[in-house]
């Protein structure tokens, strides 16, 4: 019989809450059952009970972890200030992690989770729900079957709401860039360019997201990517560009056509051509009609997934590596506007270079 794996999460209230949905998914996850919740908030710990069907709850994730059996937690805030805690000490009780993005707010933090964690000989799964979609990992396995011949460079945006520039960048950027490097591995290089009020970056732009996510900077960010398959890449995000978030999603252009979605993976289509010319009447986008599923279904696909990947001794489709990879992608683009110049990938100061540069170190 397939065992049965027992699981707890971590969230709280009031900052940072359980993310998005990271501890009702289990529900929907034959053989996890979550047994156990933890939050400092008494009125958050009452409702994640409710919501969750939890059997014991505790204001101190660290009890939990202790008096606990557990094999996965999920780690749930928004707010990455606490991740680091919350997931080293989750390695350290013996658990897989399910871990809301970003995982951590710095390279050298992520370098730690990642030491821990192969040290323990433990999995972590990181919440870019889209990567697990049945409609993304068809149009993956579409592009990788030569559809569109081997890819060629691909576009992207974000949302460019009030968030544009900086916070687009680190809240959506890390979901595009997740995605890109299933599809065309990981970057090595970036130049970007980063402006607050067309200005370029100086230490007093430098400020918290709206959300204590980490730090950000700039109203409009344009980045160039290179990868070690040769692809090349670009991300561009402006301030409250008047478009209801269409903007967010890319393309991928392969040498015989371009297939596009966006983020949230709702729409899907082939474009039978890879020349940018979308005036052209042979542009017409053909929807490609995948089994879909929404967005949020990828919380208890990325569950099943890290049984999986557990179970088979393989990464998770969406890593601890990958989240690490994405994230240097975003700051890659402070470091390269701060320096003016392309800066190579991984980073070699594992310091986040906004805060290095806001203090003068």
């Amino acid at each position: 019989m397939a065992k049965t794996y027992k699981a707890g999460a971590i969230g709280r209230t009031g900052r940072g809450n359980f993310g998005h949905g990271l501890h009702t998914c289990y529900a929907d996850v034959p053989n996890v059952d979550l047994v156990a919740v933890a939050d400092d908030d008494e009125d958050g710990r009452a409702k994640a009970v409710a919501d969750t069907g939890a059997e014991r709850s505790y204001a101190d994730y660290r009890e939990m972890l202790e008096k606990e059996d557990l094999d996965i937690v999920s780690v749930c805030p928004r707010w990455v200030d606490c991740h680091l805690d919350m997931i080293l000490a989750t390695l350290d009780a013996g658990c897989h992690i399910y871990s809301e993005k970003p995982m951590t707010a710095s390279p050298e933090d992520a370098d730690r989770v990642i030491e821990r964690a192969e040290e323990r000989g433990l999995r972590i799964a990181v919440a870019h729900q889209a990567a697990y979609l049945p409609q993304i990992q068809q149009a993956i396995d579409l592009i990788r079957s030569g559809k569109i011949g081997d890819v060629i460079s691909v576009r992207s945006a974000g949302k460019q709401d009030h968030r544009g520039g900086g916070e687009d960048l680190l809240v959506l950027g890390t979901h595009l860039f997740n995605l890109m490097r299933l599809v065309v591995g990981d970057a090595r290089t970036v130049f970007a360019c980063v402006t607050h009020e067309g200005a370029h970056l100086r230490p007093e732009h430098v400020r918290e997201a709206g959300e204590p996510i980490g730090w950000i900077a700039g109203d409009r960010v344009h980045a160039f990517y290179e990868f070690e398959s040769g692809v090349t890449a670009t991300f561009e995000s402006r301030q409250r560009q008047i478009r209801d978030g269409r903007p967010y999603g890319m393309e991928i252009v392969g040498e015989s056509g371009t297939i596009a979605f966006d983020a949230s993976a709702s729409d899907i289509s082939l474009l039978e051509d890879n020349s940018y010319a979308p005036w052209e009447a042979d542009q017409e986008r053909k929807p490609l009609n995948f089994e879909k599923g929404p967005l949020m279904s990828g919380n208890a696909l990325a569950i099943e997934d890290l049984v999986e990947a557990v179970e088979g001794g393989r990464e998770p489709i969406s890593s601890a590596r990958g989240a690490r990879m994405a994230l240097e992608m975003i700051l890659g683009v402070y470091a390269s506007e701060i320096a003016g110049e392309r800066v190579s990938l991984p980073l070699a100061d594992r310091r986040h270079p906004l805060e290095v540069f806001k203090r003068g170190a």
